[in-house]
């Protein structure tokens, strides 16, 4: 068993919207990342989405029937991104933080960008 420090992990990140590998379980992965300005809209055909805010808060914009809304997810708190549900996160200032989701889950979802992520690396 290996412990794992957080915060001595993000310390080593030096980029935005790039997540590491912190930990693996059960077919899903722990993974650290920080986030800095608008990410890209998408969704998950089959993954629902775990974030927890280590540090700093950001926006969780997202479109369902009642059109586009957001929700503020602050320093401590987390949100589960249901399956399906069109979303992007948006930090105006950078934010630390855990994602918590199966290991084949993309980051960009249904949409591939410059931001995609195909191969992570482990921290």
């Amino acid at each position: 068993m290996n412990k794992v420090n957080l915060t001595e992990k993000l310390s080593l990140i030096n980029d935005h919207w790039n997540p590491r590998i912190a930990a693996e379980l059960n077919g899903q992965y722990v993974k650290l990342v920080k986030f800095q300005g608008p990410f890209t809209w998408h969704h998950h055909e089959n993954e629902d989405e775990l974030f927890m805010v280590v540090k700093g808060r950001f926006r969780m914009e997202y479109r369902d029937d009642d059109g586009e809304q957001s929700v503020w997810i602050e320093e401590g708190e987390m949100i589960v991104v249901p399956r399906g549900v069109e979303h992007r996160p948006v930090a105006d200032d950078e934010c630390e933080v855990l994602l918590f989701e199966p290991v084949a889950t993309l980051n960009t979802g249904n949409t591939e960008n410059e931001l995609t992520r195909k191969e992570l690396s482990h921290i």
